[in-house]
Order: structure tokens, then C-alpha cells, then sequence
């Protein structure tokens, strides 16, 4: 494990025995941070992790905290392994003077595991853009915030640019569109939707596993040649997006056929397959690549002062999202502060302000990340918040956007969501919240 240092400032005593120190740890709010900073995941696990890091301490270093509420982190190393992120877990969610106010696994498979944790423990898990695509449900759900968008929303919005990119929906019918999946269960979370797409569309559709760690690719590949679909989909992490598009080069299926999820859209996957990454797509979680109002507070108050753990990374895809996952936990969080205080929350009170987040326009100028993402209202049956997510491809240095937005088909993935969500709390006897009455 790796203890960030985030400076405390000094407090006010007040009329109490308290020693100063013993007064910080008091006020402190404890976020962990679950990474994984080694191993074949690293070049796309470090970004992510230094954008979180980076922005916790923009916030300590720049505002004093959350509403004067210092931030205090600790990284576990979990490798990307689900035992290791259970074992981060357990070790961290005790920590601080209110235990961890949230959990960011940066893994389905590991979220799929403290899905069966989280309520006992009473503390939400912050899967933005990734994890259970039907958590969105949260009657069913109530402690998984898959913000931003699904791997359903990215499967949906895929089709609809390979549509757009053919003439129209209608000329979907009798194309072939291949899914390159990592065998884990981040792989295998679109291929429910694309398979529900495909029925709608008419298009054949095939899924093809990769096992971890995405090296070994060869014969996929070579299958990939002797069928000759109209569009391959990406659905990798780490080093297996790089080793699919050089794999793709080797039997000369064309890049610019490729669309890769978001998490196969950033600087680490495109820069290892030098030249032959040119023309390849994939989706955006909302942002990509670039600085923003954010960035020019990061450089003033974090790297200026020596306290950035990001090296050349910065405004890089994931690193943004990284900041990106940071302002969604510490903004649920100032939203909980307005009903329970100006005070370290529990896991508990920060579910409630997930809950009852509302990024507007405005609020989301102010925090310095407009044109980054639009506005997110979360609630108690809607656990997402947004539905929709543009393309971007790279150019051979760096990544341009390509379309405007896309929303999710939600007369196809809402009739998902709910079958999926139902089926979950029928095997898990889970009683099902009213959120009429809740809200």
C-alpha cells in the first residue's frame, strides 16, 4: 500500500482538550484509492490513478479540503486482481474517523465482488462507466453508482455510429460486427446489448474471448481474416488494445473498421502500435484528451508546488477521467455536507449525496470541467445519470473527436436494465426500495 500525503493545515482548537493533531484526525475525510500502479494493466492503471490522486490534492491544497474538511487517501495495489481489490477492501473501509466515504474499484470484476459487500459494510461503490450495467437500477442497487455511462450505453452507441458511418439503421441488416472481448466480466458486460441491438438491426453478430492478460491474440486475428466482418469492436484493458490493433495490422484489417470501448481509447493504447494505430476509433466517456479550466488550477496549486504524482501523463484521457471520478466522489460528498454538515461523512451519508447529486451546467463551470462533461443528476431509481458518449480517433499523434454526441437507445437498454435488475434481486432475495415514496 501507498500512503498519499495530502498536508493538513492548521485547525482551530475551539474549546476542547483536544490536541491539534488529534483535532485534524477528527475532521479528516478518508478516501481510498484501489490502483494498480504494476503489471500488465500499469500504463493504463497509472494515469487514471495519478488523475485521482492529483485532484484530491488540488482540492486540499487549493480550498482547504471539502467545505474545510481535509482529504486524507491511501493507494492499495490490487494488480487488476478481483482477491487482491476484495483484500484492499477489507484493510482500507475502516480507516479515517468515519470509515472510507467511497469506494472506486477501477475493475468490474472486483466490483461484481463488493456488489455482495457493499450494503452490510454500508458504503457506496463509484463505478463510473464501468461495473454492472443494471446498477443503474438503484431500487435494486442502492449502493453502485455506475455514473456517466454503461457499458449497455457504450455497446448502443457503437451501433449507432457504425450506422451513421454506413448510411442509416436500415443498412445495419446483414453486416457482420465482431466483439474482441477481454474473457473477465468487464468483457462480457456489452455483449447482452449488442446481442439485443442485433436482433433489432439485423446484423450478425459474434463475440470472440481474449484471455488475460491480451498478449496472445494470434487467433482471434487470423479468424477475424477468414470471416472479414464490416466492423470489429473493442472491449480490452492494458496492453491487450495495443497488442489488438498491431494484431489487426498483422492480417490487415483495417483500423479505421475498429471502435474501441473508452477504456480502449486513451494515449497507452494507440502509442505502443506506432503508425499502425492511425485510424483507429473508440469512444469517450464524455472527455477526452486535452487541458481545461481544471488543468490551469492543477498547474498552480499541485504541480507548481511539487505535490503532482502524475509525470508525463497529464491531461492525457485517463488522467482526466481520473479527475473526472475525484470531482464526481468529492462533489457527492459536498452534497451530503448540506444535509448532514460541514463534517467527515460516512459511507452511509455520501451514498445520499450520490443520490441526490445534480452537476448543472453552472456548477459544473465553477469546479473548472466544462467541456469535459455535461450535467449528471443521479436519483433513487437512476443510479447513471447520462446516457451518452461521442467517438474520437486517433490521427497518428493525437486523438480527434469525430462525432457530436450520441444518446443511448433507451426504448432497447431500459427493458435490459430492468430484466437484469429483477433477476439479481430475485437470486439475492433483495427487497426491492420504493423510490416513489423515497423521493
Amino acid at each position: 500500500m501507498r500512503r498519499l500525503t495530502l498536508a493538513l493545515g492548521a485547525l482551530a482548537l475551539g474549546a476542547t482538550a483536544m490536541t491539534e493533531p488529534a483535532l485534524a484526525q477528527q475532521n479528516e475525510q478518508f478516501l481510498p484509492a484501489l490502483v494498480y500502479r504494476t503489471g500488465p494493466y500499469a500504463p493504463n492503471g497509472i494515469p487514471f490513478a495519478d488523475g485521482v490522486a492529483d485532484y484530491w490534492t488540488l482540492l486540499n491544497e487549493r480550498d482547504g479540503g471539502i467545505n474545510g474538511v481535509k482529504i486524507i487517501s491511501e493507494e492499495c495495489e490490487t494488480g487488476y486482481a478481483t482477491d487482491k481489490g476484495v483484500e484492499c477492501y477489507e484493510r482500507l473501509k475502516g480507516k479515517g474517523p468515519t470509515g472510507a466515504g467511497y469506494f472506486s474499484p477501477l475493475s468490474t470484476g472486483i466490483t461484481f465482488a463488493l456488489t455482495e459487500k457493499a450494503p452490510g459494510d454500508k458504503i457506496p461503490l463509484l463505478t463510473m462507466g464501468y461495473g454492472r450495467s443494471e446498477s443503474k437500477d438503484g431500487a435494486v442497487f442502492p449502493w453502485n453508482f455506475i455514473a456517466v455511462g454503461s457499458y449497455w450505453t457504450a455497446a448502443d452507441v457503437a451501433i449507432q455510429h457504425i450506422a451513421k458511418e454506413l448510411g442509416g439503421m436500415d443498412k445495419l441488416k446483414d453486416k457482420k460486427v465482431s466483439l474482441v472481448y477481454h474473457d473477465s466480466p468487464y468483457g462480457k458486460e456489452p455483449i447482452m446489448a449488442l446481442e439485443a441491438r442485433a436482433k433489432v438491426n439485423g446484423f450478425v453478430f459474434k463475440a470472440i474471448p481474449v484471455t488475460h492478460p491480451g498478449v496472445e491474440q494470434k487467433s482471434q486475428w487470423l479468424a477475424i481474416r477468414q470471416d472479414r466482418p464490416d466492423y470489429v469492436l473493442l472491449w480490452g484493458w492494458g496492453v491487450m488494445n495495443s497488442t489488438a490493433i498491431k494484431e489487426a495490422a498483422a492480417v490487415g484489417y483495417p483500423r479505421d473498421k475498429m471502435i474501441g470501448v473508452w477504456w480502449s481509447g486513451a494515449e497507452p493504447d494507440v502509442t505502443p502500435a506506432g503508425d499502425q494505430s492511425t485510424g483507429y476509433k473508440a469512444l469517450m466517456l464524455q472527455h477526452g484528451a486535452g487541458k481545461f479550466k481544471v488543468h490551469a488550477d492543477l498547474e498552480k496549486f499541485v504541480v507548481s508546488k511539487g505535490k503532482s504524482v502524475a509525470k508525463d501523463d497529464f491531461a492525457q484521457v485517463l488522467y482526466n477521467r481520473g479527475l473526472l471520478n475525484s470531482m464526481l466522489g468529492t462533489e457527492a460528498i459536498r452534497t451530503a455536507m448540506k444535509k448532514y454538515g460541514n463534517k467527515p461523512m460516512t459511507g452511509e451519508q455520501v451514498r445520499w449525496g450520490l443520490e441526490n447529486l445534480n452537476l448543472t451546467a453552472e456548477r459544473i463551470k465553477e469546479l473548472g470541467f466544462e467541456g469535459m462533461v455535461g450535467p449528471i443528476q443521479l436519483s433513487c431509481q437512476d443510479h447513471q445519470g447520462a446516457d451518452i458518449a461521442r467517438v474520437q480517433q486517433w490521427d497518428g499523434k493525437e486523438w480527434k473527436v469525430i462525432s457530436g454526441n450520441y444518446k443511448a437507445d433507451l426504448s432497447i437498454l431500459d427493458p435490459l436494465v430492468k430484466e437484469a435488475a429483477a433477476k439479481y434481486a430475485a437470486e439475492k432475495k433483495i427487497t426491492v426500495r420504493d423510490c416513489a415514496k423515497e423521493s
